[in-house]
């Protein structure tokens, strides 16, 4: 099957908000999708063969079964689809299932799709209740565990192994709500400073309100096929880039925190990741990371977050992501820029969208469509995105051709 590439037709996104009263999860997921059938040039979707819906939470979006009404909404029956929930990885897991569904023959073509109503339909007390039932019910939730306090514990290690500071993961905070003025769709664009970040209300020590990704309401969607079929249906193909879906990677870690702290790799560390960027490595040919990746879309739920991921993505070495991230080596002007997008922290973050709007990043770079983001000559582009504390982490991997 190895003839049998996979490329990116096209994709779309909403504007993401805190509150769309706008819309419903399904409004939102109807724009999304039509704005990636305009993007990928075809005639609608009636030759597209298959759908694949993303979202984590029932309880946020208010509905059982919304895979299946979603499906019905965009007009896909009798076409088959399946639903795919993995946390915050959801989206880049609902990529990676798409990829082996082309590259298996099982289809041509397919349309993820994927929208959360994760802002203002719900109090932010209620949110971090839902959002604590994706840890262990028996073990951490019950006894007061939070996400903020999970994350918070784990740079606190960082911190006291490689001498990160506050003010390092801060200029992730800066970076990233800088990049997001550039982006249409971002919803908190913000020109601010360290010096606000470190001002701004301790949340869970050391991580303060403005080092916190946003909850956000969105949809994002994407089609990807086989060369043969988006040279048949899309008007596109040919005139510009075709975006290439060539590595991809899944790794996992203990779902409690605690159970990491002997033996290796501890708190500090994201295990998961790693071995995910390692299998996507290996896939899309790529052997040293800094040199050949040319843009990044990482998940920063928690600014420290990012400084951790070009760690483990082999973007620098183990203790030397702060003085990088310091330096400005991943800022849009450096040697390896990274979110881009303004990515969680600046974009938003809708959960079963936020895999799918970072591969749109990607896909927009390597065609040179990025407009003031734009990172120059990017031919090779990778997303990075996990579950819970890392239990569950996926690396993709794409390069225009």
């Amino acid at each position: 099957m190895s003839e049998r590439n996979v490329v990116v037709v096209g994709a779309g996104a909403t504007k993401f908000g805190s509150d769309r009263r706008d819309a419903s999860v399904r409004d939102l997921v109807v724009e999304a999708v039509i704005d990636t059938v305009t993007d990928a040039g075809i005639d609608g979707l009636a030759h597209v063969e298959h759908g694949l819906t993303s979202y984590e939470s029932d309880h946020f979006n208010r509905q059982m079964t919304l895979g299946a009404i979603l499906h019905d909404h965009i007009g896909m029956t009798p076409k088959p689809n399946v639903r795919i929930e993995g946390g915050g990885a959801t989206g880049a897991l609902a990529l990676r299932t798409a990829y082996a569904y082309i590259k298996s023959g099982l289809c041509d073509s397919i349309i993820i799709y994927g929208g959360e109503t994760n802002g203002r339909s719900v109090s932010s007390a209620t949110a971090q209740q839902f959002f604590s039932l994706s840890s262990d019910a028996d073990w951490e939730m019950m006894v007061g565990g939070t996400y903020t306090a999970y994350y918070a514990a784990m740079i606190r290690e960082h911190m006291r192994i490689y001498d990160t500071t506050e003010e390092q993961f801060a200029h992730v905070a800066v970076k990233n709500r800088r990049n997001a003025q550039f982006n249409p769709i971002a919803q908190r664009p913000m020109d601010i400073t360290i010096d606000d970040v470190m001002a701004s209300v301790a949340i869970a020590e050391p991580y303060k309100l403005l080092d916190c990704s946003l909850l956000s309401d969105g949809a994002s969607a994407m089609i990807l096929s086989t060369p043969a079929w988006a040279k048949e249906h899309s008007i596109h193909w040919g005139a510009r880039p075709a975006i290439h879906f060539t590595g991809t990677g899944c790794g996992t870690d203990t779902m409690r925190l605690g159970d990491r702290a002997f033996p290796y790799p501890g708190l500090a560390h994201f295990r998961g990741k790693k071995e995910a960027a390692q299998a996507a490595y290996a896939m899309a040919g790529v052997r040293n990371p800094l040199a050949e990746i040319d843009v990044a879309e990482l998940y920063d739920s928690y600014s420290g977050v990012e400084i951790q991921a070009c760690e483990e993505l082999g973007f620098c070495a183990y203790g030397e992501g702060g003085p990088a991230m310091a330096a400005g080596q991943f800022d849009l002007t450096g040697s390896l820029p990274t979110n881009t997008s303004g990515g969680l922290l600046g974009r938003g973050a809708p959960v079963g969208a936020t895999g799918i709007v970072q591969t749109l990043e990607i896909m927009l770079q390597l065609r040179g469509e990025a407009g003031n983001r734009q990172v120059q000559g990017a031919r090779r582009g990778l997303t990075d995105t996990h579950a819970g504390t890392g239990t569950h982490c996926v690396v993709n991997v794409f390069e225009a051709r």
